[in-house]
C-alpha cells in the first residue's frame, strides 16, 4: 500500500492521476473523503468487479442543493450528446476500475475540476467496459466544497465546456491512428 503526501495543493483532479500512476493492486477503488458517499456501497462494487473494466457509483437520491443538480443536469446532456456515454451519473466520485484501464495511456488533465467526466468519457472511448451501481449519496459531513464557489462558476463552465471538444477531438485522433496501423496476416 503506498501513501502520497505533498505540502503543495495539487487539486483533486492531479491528487487522483497521481494515485492511479503508482497503482499496484490488480484494482483503484476511489471514494471521495467528504462523507457523502457511504463506504458500506463497496461491497456491491466488489461483488460485481469482474463483470466489468469500471464500475460507477450512480446517485440515485443524490442530496447536493438545487443549483449543483441544475449544474450537472444541464452538462450530462451536452456530455451526453457529444459522447453518447450510456450512463447516468459520470461524476459520481465512486468508482472502482481494473488496473489495465488505470494503466492504459491517455491524456487525463484536460477537466481540471471535472476528473470523473473526463475518465468516463475517456475509458468509453478506449472501448472498456462500464456497469453503474446505485450508491448512497448523503449531505456533506462538514465542510463545503471550495471549487464550486459562485464566483467561480463561469469560469469552470467555460474551462469544461472547452475541455469536452478538446477530449472529444483527442479521441477521434486516437481512433483513427489505432484504425491507420496496419495489420498482420496471422
Amino acid at each position: 500500500m503506498n501513501l502520497l503526501l505533498s505540502d503543495a495543493r495539487k487539486g483533486y483532479s492531479r491528487a487522483v492521476r497521481d494515485a492511479m500512476e503508482i497503482l499496484e493492486a490488480p484494482f483503484l477503488l476511489c471514494l471521495d473523503s467528504d462523507g457523502q458517499c457511504h463506504p458500506q456501497d463497496f461491497a456491491a462494487f466488489w461483488a460485481v468487479g469482474n463483470e466489468a473494466d469500471v464500475v460507477l457509483g450512480w446517485r440515485v437520491n443524490r442530496a447536493d442543493n438545487w443549483m449543483r443538480k441544475a449544474m450537472s443536469g444541464t452538462f450530462y446532456l451536452i456530455y451526453r450528446l457529444l459522447y453518447g456515454v450510456p450512463v447516468h451519473d459520470p461524476s459520481c466520485p465512486y468508482g472502482l476500475s481494473r488496473k489495465e484501464v488505470v494503466d492504459q495511456p491517455c491524456e487525463l488533465g484536460a477537466m481540471q475540476q471535472g476528473f470523473w467526466w473526463e475518465y468516463v468519457a475517456r475509458v468509453y472511448r478506449h472501448g472498456f467496459t462500464i456497469r453503474e451501481l446505485p450508491v448512497n449519496h448523503r449531505l456533506r459531513a462538514a465542510g463545503t466544497t471550495q471549487v464550486y464557489k459562485l464566483r467561480k462558476l463561469p469560469g469552470i463552465g467555460r474551462k469544461h465546456f472547452m475541455a469536452l471538444f478538446r477530449i472529444l477531438n483527442e479521441a477521434r485522433a486516437a481512433v483513427a491512428k489505432r484504425s491507420a496501423k496496419p495489420r498482420h496476416a496471422a
